[in-house]
């Protein structure tokens, strides 16, 4: 076994070089916190706590935390159950399933939380599975293998299901052609169980079944109380850009009863998580369809230093970011802005001018924000773009560079810059960054661990990026190419339209002149043939 203090390096979501304990021949060392968050149906949870009892991993280790999310009447502790389980009620001021998950990690000692719905029957090994990788590293994200099936309150008993998750039999407790599995199994099987799937990987995060360490849970925000539908999609982006690295463990299964939400009203579930997830998440990008908006994460997070440089070029960059193509920018202006002060000075002698024009001219955007300085990453933001003052992107540039890291996997792309001194811009992936910071040793350069894990290109920021500032005006508004392109073929389609009338009009033209010939070529045979019939008689 790995011990998690030395990180392994993986690339990308390849998990491959790590290689899990073989079931039942391996000690334990961490301990598990299993949470739980209930509403009412005392049955199924029941039978939850049933098959947690008979579970391989041991159970000195293990914890059942229950979050009773207001149940009327109170959720009860079963008769059978494991021996460390308690019930602790949801926190104040909110409701629902994620708002109960919430309070339930907040109140869970283990190191380890497994995340499990209150309606799942899991077969012996289930947890075992799942905590083995834990063993690992501590920026791993499990998701468990379910099976939903049909199921009618009171067709097992809390004793039927632990006495067959402890033979072994937990597979056994419905027939094999009855249930149906989560529609993400496609998306796994394509992308080599999510070796290939890049950071696409946290799209098939679900919470019915999911662990990860108690501390990268934290380090990632938690879940938000305030999605009350669709939160483990949101929580799976910010476990992603995290750093985390998402593994499904299909080696153990267990059985979900009944059907998920989108499973039972797929469409009024999408209509209602659309505006969240556009809000809150990033991947896939086309979550976010409304052009020109602003939200509540932004789509790239630009910083540019601006204490040595002058109002002037100042807002040209800022110019520039804010009018391309990409608009969910949040634009960080980093500078000593605490030093301001606005008592009375030397107006046009003042050493911090500069300062305070950016300050009037740029502030009172939404986008711009005033800090002395930034996060070590862009987290939850997918990107960071650390933009030279004076030098101004063009209205393609960021969205060239989402294009390029999304196709490459780069966690960094260098744009070269000319002048006397060596200058550069740099497009950093967020989760690149926050899983370099996890698993880097002391002596180490971030960039090149970021290097090794994700790559790193450097390309001529003059290209097709960057333009220096030009020196009397801001920089000249995008072209929207789109709309251009909207209007010619708009034009085109006239023009085709009265193209096919033309051919219309041509073809009957065509149709009364051959009937016009006709005529004519008949009257000339009749002609014709009455001469002949006249000589011959």
């Amino acid at each position: 076994m790995t011990n998690p203090s030395a990180q392994p390096r993986i690339r990308g979501n390849d998990y491959g070089a790590l290689l899990p304990a073989e079931f039942g021949r391996w000690e334990p060392t961490l301990s598990v916190s299993v949470v739980i968050p209930a509403y009412g149906s005392q049955h199924k949870l029941d039978l939850t706590l049933a098959a947690l009892t008979a579970q391989t991993y041991p159970g000195h280790l293990l914890e059942v935390v229950i979050s009773d999310d207001g149940s009327d009447p109170p959720l009860r502790l079963p008769e059978i159950r494991p021996e460390h389980t308690r019930i602790v009620p949801s926190l104040p001021n909110g409701w629902g399933c994620a708002h109960a998950y919430r309070s339930g990690a907040l109140a869970a000692e283990g190191d380890v939380i497994v995340r499990l719905d209150a309606d799942m029957i899991c077969f012996h090994d289930n947890v075992e599975a799942q905590v083995r990788w834990h063993h690992l590293a501590d920026h791993l994200v499990v998701v468990g293998h379910k099976r939903f099936v049909d199921y009618q309150s009171g067709a097992l008993t809390s004793q039927d299901v632990h006495d067959a998750v402890a033979r072994g039999d937990g597979e056994k407790l419905f027939d094999a052609g009855q249930f149906e599995l989560h529609p993400y199994e496609t998306f796994i099987e394509n992308t080599d169980l999510l070796r290939t799937a890049g950071a696409q990987a946290s799209r098939i995060f679900t919470g019915a079944s999911a662990s990860y360490h108690r501390a990268f849970y934290h380090d990632a925000g938690g879940v938000d109380g305030d999605m009350i539908l669709g939160e483990d999609t949101e929580f799976g982006y910010r476990l992603g850009q995290a750093g985390g690295v998402f593994i499904p463990e299909l080696a153990s299964s267990s059985w979900h009863l009944g059907w998920s939400t989108t499973m039972t009203d797929d469409k009024r579930a999408s209509r209602y998580c659309q505006p969240f997830y556009a809000n809150r998440v990033l991947i896939p990008r086309t979550r976010r369809p409304d052009p020109g908006r602003q939200w509540k994460v932004a789509g790239v997070e630009a910083v540019v230093d601006v204490a040595e440089t002058t109002w002037e070029r100042a807002r040209a960059t800022v110019s520039g970011l804010a009018s391309g193509l990409v608009s969910d920018v949040h634009i960080n202006l980093v500078g000593p802005w605490s030093k301001l002060q606005d008592g009375r000075r030397d107006l046009h002698g003042d050493p911090l001018l500069d300062l305070r024009l950016m300050r009037e001219g740029l502030s009172d955007d939404g986008r711009v924000y005033l800090v002395e300085s930034v996060a070590e990453t862009a987290f939850p933001a997918p990107y960071r773009f650390h933009c030279p003052a004076g030098w101004v992107p063009t209205s393609t540039a960021l969205r060239r560079l989402i294009q390029l890291v999304n196709k490459e996997g780069y966690g960094l792309v260098t744009l070269e810059l000319p002048g006397e001194q060596a200058t550069t811009a740099r497009f950093e992936q967020t989760r690149a960054y926050a899983r370099a910071r996890r698993v880097a040793e002391a002596g180490d350069e971030i960039d090149d661990v970021v290097r090794e894990m994700f790559g790193a290109h450097t390309i001529d920021g003059t290209e097709w990026a960057l333009t220096p500032a030009p020196a009397d005006s801001p920089p000249e508004p995008p072209i929207d190419w789109q709309t251009r392109a909207e209007k010619w073929e708009s034009e085109a389609q006239k023009w085709q339209t009265r193209a096919d009338s033309l051919n219309g009009e041509l073809r009957d033209i065509k149709v009364r002149l051959n009937r016009r010939l006709h005529r004519r070529i008949r009257r000339r045979l009749g002609r014709l043939r009455r001469r002949l019939m006249g000589r011959s008689g």
